[in-house]
């Protein structure tokens, strides 16, 4: 499969079109040009009245003005170890509906130069351990900056982000499922989805870069991505590994990587058969990945997944997973829906849900005093209020935008 298209190229000037695409990417209006047909024969239901828009945009300041009094006075958010909880701190605050960060205040220029002294001599970003992802979420913040002076480090982790893409069996053979994605560290581990996920998003999104590069950039090997994508997915006419579940209320949806689901197992009363469970977050993940791997929206790959995320929609918990990564489990939701332009989902009874406002409405009513957002429960670093409330705000920034 080629490489996505370069959808910004007729836009004048590089930092012009990357402006364009970070617009797109916080908005969530990437990819997926084609709205599902189901949805186009639902009516426009009116959310766009003056006073919750206000309500959004208070709840994002007071989201960023949490996340500025947690700022350390070194520049990092939450932990030195980990670059990436800056980087989604950063990138919340480049969402603002009103570009109000966008000169790039004292304290935020500081977090920046974290992230510079955190660039390793390879290009990656990164301090102790899971590389990849701390590269892929501290490159997105350096495009999401808009600043130029910042494109020589987007542009060589970049390199890194595609020389990390897994091929565990023969070279440029499809011969593992896990071959194609990409996983915390580097070429020769096993990859997982929530990896892959950060870094086609971030491959995606800063692909200008390379058109500027004076050297010719590798690219990605798209189709080994979508071998591993679909590797994931519970979806036996695509998938013909012995642990896919053929439940129907496993069908269309994703497990972490191939062999392994966080959600745990199910096993057929009749015939003893294990197959791993589908949730929430890691099927919003696989969602995106195949945007981002410009699979066709109407592919029955991408319709499945919309099904079973449509089948289990809820606002109050991450499906198959209750608490574990709920705030991560709606920000993909609100990215996800939004880059295929999903205004509201018509569910099995016909009855409409207006998702943007009351996702909205949920996470202004979680805000906690102080401006923050935190999770009770700590699964996968939720009960740090940096991470959830960088989360919080990035969900409402996207929302904000459709209102």
């Amino acid at each position: 499969m080629a490489s996505p298209r370069l959808r910004f190229s007729a836009f004048g000037s590089f930092w012009n079109r990357v402006n364009l695409a970070v617009l797109m990417f916080i908005a969530g209006l990437g990819s997926g040009s084609s709205q599902p047909q189901e949805q186009a024969t639902v009516p426009v239901l009116n959310t766009s009245n003056t006073s919750f828009k206000y309500e959004v945009k208070r709840a994002i300041n007071r989201g960023l003005e949490y996340l500025t009094s947690a700022q350390h006075e070194e520049g990092w958010w939450s932990t030195k170890d980990h670059p990436a909880l800056t980087a989604l701190a950063l990138s919340a605050f480049m969402g603002h509906p009103d570009e109000r960060y966008k000169n790039l205040p004292e304290n935020l220029r500081s977090g920046y130069q974290f992230l510079i002294d955190s660039v390793q001599e390879d290009g990656r970003i990164f301090r102790d351990g899971m590389a990849n992802y701390n590269t892929a979420l501290a490159t997105m913040a350096f495009s999401l900056s808009g600043d130029p002076n910042y494109n020589s480090y987007v542009v060589r982790a970049r390199k890194r982000l595609i020389e990390s893409q897994v091929d565990m069996g023969s070279p440029g053979v499809l011969d593992t499922p896990f071959d194609g994605g990409v996983g915390y560290n580097d070429k020769y581990e096993h990859s997982d989805l929530n990896n892959t996920l950060v870094a086609l998003e971030t491959l995606y999104y800063t692909q200008q870069s390379s058109s500027e590069n004076s050297e010719p950039e590798a690219t990605l090997d798209w189709k080994a991505a979508l071998n591993f994508i679909q590797h994931c997915q519970n979806l036996p006419s695509h998938n013909d590994e012995s642990w896919v579940s053929k439940a129907a209320e496993d069908r269309g949806g994703f497990v972490y990587l191939p062999g392994e689901s966080k959600a745990g197992e199910r096993t057929d009363p009749e015939t003893g058969r294990v197959a791993l469970r589908s949730y929430g977050s890691i099927s919003y993940a696989g969602l995106l990945s195949y945007i981002y791997a410009d699979l066709d929206p109407k592919d029955p790959r991408v319709t499945a997944a919309l099904n079973w995320l449509k089948q289990n929609f809820t606002l109050e918990e991450n499906p198959g997973m209750g608490l574990e990564g709920y705030y991560y489990y709606l920000h993909l939701m609100a990215k996800a829906l939004g880059t295929l332009k999903i205004n509201h989902l018509v569910m099995e009874d016909g009855s409409i849900v207006d998702w943007r406002k009351d996702l909205a409405d949920r996470l202004i009513n979680l805000q906690q005093g102080d401006g923050s957002w935190i999770n009770a429960n700590g699964r996968w670093w939720e009960r740090d209020p940096v991470l959830v409330t960088a989360y919080a705000v990035m969900t409402l920034e996207i929302i904000y935008r459709r209102l």
